[in-house]
């Protein structure tokens, strides 16, 4: 129960209340704020949210305005990078100030976290007052006991005492400087009192998060959802989860797992386990093998995408068992040689003991997941592709494959942060349904035009900000994007532009040009896990397979 001088806090997630509510990540830090007593949090979506504080006006329709005023707080978790002009919405609707630098003393800390701003916040940091770099676990309850500590402070000065918070970034304390030919120099901060550099903050506790909301109302619904690792140990060089998340941890199986799953079961019959490689904790087979117990029976269980060399037929007894019937793999590509550059460590032939299984073991169909213009990719990668899934086919009758594939898109802080992406893309996504679904192979391409706008913000610096802000409206399309773009490159600047942003570079420098290791990158002052060295070998690793 709040205390009566809590902190008064909105969580915003910018999508409707059935996506956000699934989301496990904004579950968790939901209940790690409800849980204080000197903080009163309510919870908004796109199109709903929570009553507002007493004394507040506004209602639970997002339309209704009402809770701008008098609060202390409000955050927005991002894992997204197309979500991200949301925030914008949300602010309006709540009668915030868009820009940082319009906020004032009677305003609240507009704050951010989650994967897409620990990799790169800066297209959105002249929005954002506050940035949580990393796991909630260690980030939240700090940043809170910073923000009551000051609470009665001026403005600014509350600012300078969040930034000395490990992992709290304040951009307003930081400031880009470019050359003449409007290239990034460095991103210094504005004084000697506030850290040159910020780094992520990494939990490293032997228990990690499961759902603390259960509904017929999520997008996945009545679904108990368990963390059971986090991060990979692959480190496939495009992927951000596994990069982005090191080091790979797994959450204890007596002290973590059993004890959550037991929890969820009692409230439902569905239970999810969640991780980037699950299969990969080190007692799996043993969680497995508890959860194959008669008391189970009538549980749903569900696991997400997991290493193909992992797969037994075990797993895919058990899976049918409790009422799965399909499996997610990701092989990238059907060429050994591109699985090489990507670090991929999959022969074709754990591909096809992994359809092998999942169909005998009980399972109707089998999902796989592939890109198209990843590093050094040429045609021959992407029929060789098609080829795979054709054989696939062949060697396991009775087993649905489908193929999901989406266009290589740079990530921050991982190898393939210095590439661009290929145009050629568009038209291997569109070669390779060709080729496929005439065999009744069902092909999921997902949309180039919004891989590029996904490109376009993780690649992006803060000159992004003032294009997010003129696209409002539009910003469901490429079109409308480029369109907004090109206003601002004409002088065509959204109201309260700080005048401080120099014009954005030309969209096929963001975009599709490949970097030199050399060159300053927008999220250089941001310590990720791995130093930008180490990212550049891995890099030259991966690419000295380009050649057979």
């Amino acid at each position: 129960m709040p205390a009566a001088n809590a902190l008064r806090a909105v969580l915003a997630f910018p999508s409707t209340y059935a996506v956000g509510i699934t989301s496990l990540g904004y579950q968790v830090v939901w209940a790690t704020l409800a849980q204080r007593s000197d903080l009163d949090v309510r919870r908004l979506f796109t199109d709903q949210g929570d009553p507002p504080h007493a004394g507040q006006r506004g209602g639970q329709r997002s339309g209704q305005r009402g809770w701008g005023p008098d609060l202390d707080l409000f955050g927005l978790s991002l894992s997204w990078e197309l979500d991200g002009p949301v925030l914008l919405d949300l602010l309006e609707q709540q009668r915030i100030p868009l820009w940082s630098h319009q906020r004032g003393e009677d305003d609240p800390l507009v704050f951010g976290g989650g994967p897409v701003l620990t990799a790169n916040p800066e297209p959105l940091a002249p929005f954002l007052d506050v940035v949580l770099l990393g796991d909630g676990e260690l980030l939240l309850p700090a940043f809170v006991d910073a923000v009551a500590a000051s609470r009665d402070a001026p403005r600014q000065q509350r600012l300078r005492a969040l930034a000395q918070v490990p992992g709290v970034y304040v951009p307003s304390l930081y400031t880009p400087h470019y050359d003449a030919a409007g290239a990034l120099l460095r991103v210094d901060p504005s004084d000697a009192g506030i850290p040159a550099t910020v780094a992520k903050q990494t939990w490293r506790g032997n228990t990690l998060s499961h759902s603390t909301v259960i509904t017929p109302e999520a997008a996945w619904p009545s679904i108990h959802l368990v963390e059971v690792v986090r991060s990979c140990p692959e480190l496939c060089r495009f992927c951000l989860a596994s990069y982005l998340t090191l080091p790979f941890r797994s959450a204890s199986l007596d002290d973590g797992l059993i004890p959550a799953v037991e929890k969820g079961l009692g409230a439902t019959q569905r239970l999810g386990l969640l991780g980037a490689s699950v299969t990969q904790h080190p007692q799996f087979d043993d969680l497995l093998g508890w959860l194959d117990q008669d008391r189970f029976e009538g549980v749903r269980l569900s696991v997400s995408s997991v290493r193909a060399a992992t797969v037994t037929p075990e797993l895919g007894r058990i899976l049918a068992k409790r009422g799965s019937k399909s499996l997610t793999i990701a092989i990238e590509s059907g060429s050994e040689r591109l699985r090489r550059v990507v670090n991929k460590k999959l022969d074709t032939e754990a591909i096809f003991a992994a359809a092998r299984h999942a169909r005998d073991g009980g399972l109707s169909s089998l999902k796989l997941y592939g890109m198209a213009g990843l590093p050094s990719e040429d045609p021959a990668d992407v029929d060789a592709t098609a080829q795979l899934l054709l054989a696939l086919k062949k060697a396991t009758p009775g087993l649905r494959l489908s193929l999901g594939v989406s266009t290589f898109v740079p990530k921050a802080h991982t190898p393939f942060q210095w590439e661009g992406v290929r145009p050629e893309a568009d038209k291997r996504l569109k070669h390779l349904a060709k080729l496929l679904k005439p065999k009744g192979i069902d092909v999921r391409p997902e949309s180039y035009a919004w891989s590029v706008i996904q490109a376009l913000i993780s690649r992006s610096d803060r000159r992004l900000a003032p294009v997010i802000a003129a696209a409002r409206g539009r910003h469901d399309s490429l079109g409308g994007w480029k369109q907004a773009y090109r206003a601002v490159l004409a002088g065509e600047r959204p109201e309260a532009t700080p005048p401080s942003l120099p014009d954005p570079p030309a969209w096929e420098e963001v975009v599709h040009s490949t970097w030199s290791e050399g060159r300053r990158l927008p999220w250089d002052h941001l310590e990720g896990p791995l130093p930008k060295a180490t990212l550049a070998g891995h890099r030259r690793e991966a690419l000295t397979q380009a050649t057979p």
